[in-house]
């Protein structure tokens, strides 16, 4: 690894003052899990880190107004394990427990997780694909198995984070500074498509923190899943994943809100699935019908098409366990 000087501010205004002031040539560190090893593949090359987890304005779970307010540097360990978030938003804890190993979870944190780069081989191997600044997704025509099913191109790339769908399938709100400046950004604004811009995957600009998530309590009647399917048990990436949140009255579905990971660049919010299941019993038939609708409009890859039923049945089966 290259030589970097290592900066630990005091105060959030000190770090934003620090990436305002070389663009590009300086980075934040917080859990680290995801910066850390794309400097080992030379895929970043920073001059300066400066370390943000220490900040007292970004830790934390606290009471918000008709919810919780999680600091940004919050360890995914301390989200999975929290009462008041298995009690007011579980959904947001179910898909804590899920990611990595439990040595990762207690280095990882919430806003890291929401920010890490894609996992495409290409990306990762430095090829000069559109996430490089380049003009070709080189997935299109060679590996393809783990990308894109739903809203690919020009880049095939799925967003790799657990608890994005969750956060958008709650209605979080997520709080980005510059240090003397803040502003609140619903959460499913926050993350960027390709057809937006092919190198980025959200809004944050170069001198921009992403200082705290503010988390709706899930709604009264409301039940919640989060369902993950992947190649080995522990430590990977989703294949796909569904968080999905029903909310009934009288056994009539009221409102329903599924967001899926792992087939998308982004979280991706199956309005048509929802829609299926509002005005319904939540039973088989229900349950099978969102599944369809969830995937409808799927494009897959030459060695993907198998995400297709397997995205169907895994929100055919979240839905279920809910019934």
């Amino acid at each position: 690894m290259h030589n970097f000087a290592y900066i630990r501010p005091t105060t959030l205004r000190d770090a934003a003052a620090q990436l305002g002031k070389e663009h590009g040539k300086v980075m934040l560190l917080a859990g680290g899990t995801d910066l850390l090893g794309e400097m080992k593949d030379d895929l970043r090359v920073p001059e300066k880190l400066v370390a943000i987890r220490q900040l007292r304005e970004l830790q934390g779970i606290r009471p918000g107004r008709g919810g919780l307010r999680i600091g940004a540097a919050t360890l995914l360990s301390d989200i999975a394990e929290s009462a008041p978030v298995r009690e007011q938003a579980p959904l947001l804890a179910m898909a804590a427990e899920t990611v990595g190993t439990p040595q990762i979870r207690n280095m990882a944190t919430i806003g890291g997780n929401l920010c890490q780069r894609p996992r495409c081989w290409y990306y990762r191997n430095n090829y000069p694909c559109f996430k490089h600044g380049g003009s070709v997704c080189y997935s299109v025509t060679g590996e393809n198995e783990y990308h894109a099913i739903l809203e690919g191109g020009p880049s095939y790339i799925v967003h790799p984070s657990d608890t994005a769908p969750a956060l958008v399938a709650l209605g979080a709100t997520v709080r980005i500074s510059t240090g003397g400046r803040e502003r609140g950004v619903p959460i499913e604004k926050f993350f960027v498509g390709p057809r937006q811009d092919p190198a980025r995957e959200n809004i944050l600009q170069p001198n921009e923190i992403l200082t705290e998530i503010e988390v709706p309590s899930a709604p009264a009647g409301s039940k919640a899943v989060y369902v993950k399917e992947m190649v080995r048990e522990v430590w990977d990436f989703a294949l796909c994943s569904v968080a999905a949140m029903v909310t009934t009255s009288g056994g009539i579905v009221g409102d329903a809100r599924i967001v899926l990971g792992g087939v998308a660049p982004f979280p991706y919010r199956a309005l048509k699935a929802e829609a299926v299941l509002k005005g319904r019993r939540l039973d088989e038939a229900a349950a099978a019908a969102a599944g369809a609708a969830a995937v409808d409009g799927a494009r897959p890859l030459s060695k993907n098409a198998y995400k297709v039923p397997l995205t169907q049945a895994v929100v055919t089966r979240a839905l279920l366990s809910l019934a």
